[in-house]
């Protein structure tokens, strides 16, 4: 719009012309703009920006000891309408003398703080030397309409003197031997990792060693029963038809056994028993002679009993012949059997002699004719 300024957000806008305000030469506009008439009214600016100087100065210590200092400031014009009018009235026409002056006025204090100071505090205070300095500053900055932000001190050479260096021999020392103690600890550290992973590599060396002895000796133990599965199947093979072939042989053998009993053993225990008989029946006949002979009454039916007795033991045994007679108790079976065919010829006997009594007694005659006869024969 024509004859409208409007200053920037960090420029103050002066008009000077026109009636005074408050004693004033010109008046002051920030943050908004304003009409202004050419002619009658001129307008300049001033920065608001913030500003920064530097200080190198060569100050002498409470100690006499020359140190060489460098700080940087940074500053700017204050924001209230005193500070800009102080400041207009000064650096309007070159803003850049405020750098210059503000570089000089904290020289000054700068050397008059560091002359109430040692190099320990200066060195080991250098907070509390910006704070100094700034304090003693705010008022003579204020002023010229000036705001100080902030100081810092950037450096402090001692000139070469070597001062600073050898205050700082010892901390030097204490802090190489703690360095050396690190690094001690540092390298004990390394050792002591560097054996831990040499035991862990040595540990798992052997345990793999020892899995890879157990897979070999699973594997040979694997690869000997697979080479003795063929011999061994083999040799149980045989041995179930060597088994196979025992137990035909028993049987065979059991059979054959059968059969001697069958053909040998029966009809041989069948002809001894045979024999017995005709022993035992030959034994009674002779009991019975000799019986006979001491019974004077009954000699003919001795004699007649007698001769019939073989012939009917004989014909007993001659049914024995060729018989298949289990004897089950040995001996003791046979003279069973024959005491059975003996004692059955015996009550055949008893019957005859019972019938042929009655026979002898009416014919006495006959039977003493035939006891004397059996004397004959005894003669």
């Amino acid at each position: 719009m024509l004859f409208y300024k409007v200053p920037a957000p960090d420029q103050a806008m002066l008009i000077s012309g026109g009636r005074r305000q408050g004693g004033a030469p010109f008046r002051v506009v920030t943050g908004h703009g304003t009409y202004v008439l050419p002619v009658f009214r001129k307008v300049r600016f001033l920065t608001l920006a913030m500003c920064e100087a530097e200080v190198s100065e060569t100050c002498v210590t409470k100690q006499a000891i020359p140190l060489q200092v460098k700080a940087v400031i940074a500053f700017k014009v204050g924001n209230d309408p005193e500070s800009v009018v102080n400041a207009g009235q000064r650096f309007l026409s070159d803003q850049s003398q405020m750098s210059i002056l503000t570089g000089r006025i904290f020289a000054g204090h700068l050397r008059s703080i560091i002359g109430s100071m040692t190099v320990e505090e200066i060195i080991t205070e250098r907070q509390k030397l910006a704070e100094e300095v700034l304090d003693t500053s705010k008022a003579e900055m204020a002023k010229i309409g000036l705001l100080v932000d902030s100081l810092q001190i950037q450096s402090i050479d001692d000139m070469g003197s070597g001062y600073i260096e050898a205050m700082s021999a010892p901390h030097k020392a204490e802090i190489r031997r703690q360095a050396q103690v690190a690094q001690a600890e540092a390298t004990r550290a390394s050792s002591m990792a560097e054996q831990d992973a040499e035991r862990q590599r040595a540990e798992y060396a052997r345990q793999t060693a020892v899995v890879q002895a157990e897979y070999k000796a699973q594997i040979d133990k694997a690869q000997a029963e697979a080479a003795q599965a063929g011999p061994l199947a083999q040799a149980q093979a045989t041995q179930q038809v060597l088994a196979a072939q025992t137990e035909l042989a028993q049987r065979a053998a059991e059979l054959r056994q059968q059969q001697l009993v069958a053909e040998v053993v029966k009809p041989a225990e069948a002809e001894a028993a045979r024999i017995k008989v005709l022993a035992q029946a030959e034994a009674d006949r002779m009991r019975i002679q000799a019986e006979a002979a001491a019974s004077n009454g009954r000699v003919a039916l001795d004699k007649m009993i007698i001769d019939q007795l073989p012939q009917i033991v004989r014909e007993a045994a001659n049914g024995l012949q060729g018989a298949n007679i289990n004897v089950l108790n040995g001996a003791d079976g046979l003279g069973q059997i024959a005491a059975g065919l003996v004692s059955q010829g015996l009550t055949i006997l008893d019957s005859v002699k019972s019938g042929l009594g009655q026979t002898i007694e009416q014919n006495g005659t006959g039977a003493e004719v035939e006891r004397v006869r059996i004397e004959d024969d005894r003669a």
